[in-house]
């Protein structure tokens, strides 16, 4: 039996009816949902109001009082007597917050702390220790935390480092020399360091004051000078997407050298005491006679080759290797000074092993070895000498010393080599950066970049100069001379050129070699002797006489690698 439409209920209701029951049962709960929200907004909002009127109301409340004010505790007592009368707008503040709430708003806010007294103490070694470790923690200037009162070192005099410096911070409690110039002080440090005059003796109507004397010291001299590159250190990362044409390398390569030239004819005069030539792969020192002890000019080199040290062999130019630990037969003695006794001892040398070499042949052949044999020994011989020798290459033991007339000679080779110049790489086609403490031929003045500031570490406050950029010996004895003029203590953190440690390394190696056995009153007047000796032959050298004691120093302690620097006026330096 079927049913039909008209037997169904009339209360019925088909599916499209139910459907549409159901959307509207669904808006209807959306639109009451979002009647509830907009409701509790409003509420949130007259909540947030009110709140923010609180918080203001304690921050007045709370507001810092005047320190200048004549009467402070009649203007509280007339704040609370309004409060007790009851005025309306302090009734209508405390209405919108409680007074609980105010005041723990203001227990919580912090208070600034009163400013630390600044005291002068004794010197403590120890307590200079920890102070440079946390300042150059922070500065990521020291390579190692763990300083104790065992490394570090008290001497009298400041030692000299002959390494190249990329940055330096000096500290002190008193107030140090302005890096904030007036006229007088820019133009006075720009002449006296232009025409090298001494301050110290020198300089009349000149400005003397601390700031200009420090200004004088960030100076020096550079070639060649190109404003969109950094020619130091060469490996900068800046030096990118520069091209140089065929026109400009022959350009610069000219000017190059003409001035090389004429810096070490200046060298040669004791005129200029030393300068630096860096290159792409390798830096060399020249030094002037009386200069770190030696009694010639002399040049170092650092890192080398075995190819390049060939090629100085080739060209006859004798060299020795101090810091090596082993010797071979190229290597000569460096304490040796007579060219030709040299020449005869490596002579000998080369003759004695190549008789070795004959001996063992005719040796294999008496034993009827085959040819071919012998050719195999002969090669694995030559392979682990080869080995042997480029063991060193590009490690501070790679170290050259050229002295006395040879420099000529090695001056002539760096002239003319190729490799000189690089010719691939980021730096293709420009000469190697020329450094030195005074003027020569197509020399640019350059100038440190310095900042100063004040530092707080534990609950004292502390002045501080940062300097940065291509910092040159001569630049920490003269300064630390001018600080201890007017300072009782102060600090220092230095930051070195990788590439060039190995200069000091090897003076004090030198130094230690040239000492005499016998200790006495012949050796310390022998040497007191030849370090007047220097300094006298360079007087005109443009450099202060403070800074020429220091690098014609030759006792014990006088060239160290210098990291931390700390002064007192009565005990010295301490350094490590």
């Amino acid at each position: 039996m079927s049913i039909t439409e008209n037997s169904l209920p009339a209360n019925w209701k088909k599916p499209d009816e139910l459907l549409r029951l159901q959307r509207l049962k669904q808006k209807k709960k959306q639109l009451a949902a979002r009647i509830s929200h907009n409701r509790n907004n409003n509420e949130v909002k007259t909540n947030n109001e009110t709140d923010k009127a609180a918080l203001l109301e304690a921050k007045i409340v709370q507001k810092r009082k005047n320190p200048f004010a004549k009467s402070l505790e009649n203007a509280k007592k007339y704040k609370t007597d309004i409060g007790a009368d009851g005025d309306d707008f302090l009734v209508k503040a405390e209405n919108a917050s409680t007074t609980a709430e105010k005041e723990a708003i203001v227990r919580e806010t912090p208070t600034r702390p009163l400013p630390a007294k600044l005291v002068l103490q004794p010197f403590d070694p120890k307590a200079f220790s920890e102070l440079l470790r946390k300042t150059t923690s922070t500065q990521s200037i020291a390579d190692d935390e763990d300083i104790t009162l065992d490394d570090q070192k008290i001497t009298k005099h400041l030692p000299m480092d002959w390494s190249l410096k990329t940055r330096v911070r000096f500290f002190c409690r008193n107030e140090l020399p302005s890096t904030q110039l007036k006229t007088s002080q820019l133009a006075s440090g720009l002449t006296s360091f232009v025409r090298c005059i001494s301050t110290q003796t020198e300089g009349k109507g000149l400005d003397l004051s601390p700031a200009t004397r420090f200004n004088q010291a960030t100076y020096y001299w550079q070639h060649p000078h190109i404003p969109w590159m950094t020619l130091f250190p060469r490996n900068s990362r800046e030096n990118t997407g520069i091209t140089l044409g065929e026109k400009e390398r022959n350009a610069l390569s000219e000017d190059w050298n003409y001035s090389f030239r004429g810096l070490f004819q200046l060298l040669r005069a004791r005129q200029c005491a030393y300068f630096y030539l860096c290159g792409n792969t390798f830096t060399v020192l020249f030094r002037a006679a009386g200069v770190g002890g030696r009694a010639e000019m002399h040049a170092f080199m650092s890192p080398t080759t075995s190819g390049l040290r060939q090629s100085l062999r080739q060209e006859g130019i004798e060299f020795s290797m101090p810091l090596r630990k082993e010797k071979t037969s190229s290597q000569l003695k460096p304490d040796s000074s007579d060219p030709t006794q040299l020449e005869n001892e490596t002579s000998k040398e080369e003759s004695a092993d190549s008789e070795e070499d004959e001996e063992d042949e005719e040796w294999l052949e008496r034993l009827e070895v085959d040819v071919k044999e012998i050719r195999k020994i002969r090669s694995a011989h030559e392979r682990k000498l080869k080995s042997q020798e480029m063991s060193d290459d590009f490690s501070d033991n790679s170290l050259m010393l050229i002295e006395g007339a040879e420099c000529q000679g090695f001056f002539s080779f760096l002239l003319n080599a190729k490799s000189t110049i690089g010719t691939v790489g980021r730096l293709a086609g420009v000469p190697p950066t020329l450094l030195a403490p005074i003027a020569f031929p197509k020399a640019t003045m350059q100038h440190l970049n310095t900042r100063s500031s004040k530092v707080r570490m534990d609950g004292i406050d502390y002045y501080s100069i940062e300097v940065k950029g291509v910092i040159l010996p001569s630049f920490l004895p003269y300064t630390c001379h001018l600080l201890g003029e007017t300072k009782e203590t102060f600090s220092a953190t230095l930051a070195s050129s990788v590439n060039t440690l190995a200069f000091s390394k090897a003076t004090q190696k030198l130094l230690q070699n040239h000492e005499p056995c016998s200790t006495g009153e012949k050796s310390a007047s022998d040497e007191a002797a030849s370090q007047v000796f220097g300094q006298e032959n360079l007087s005109d050298c443009g450099l202060g006489t403070c800074v020429v004691e220091s690098m014609c120093q030759t006792g014990q302690q006088s060239v160290a690698l210098l990291e931390r620097v700390c002064y007192d006026k009565e005990h010295g330096y301490a350094w490590s």
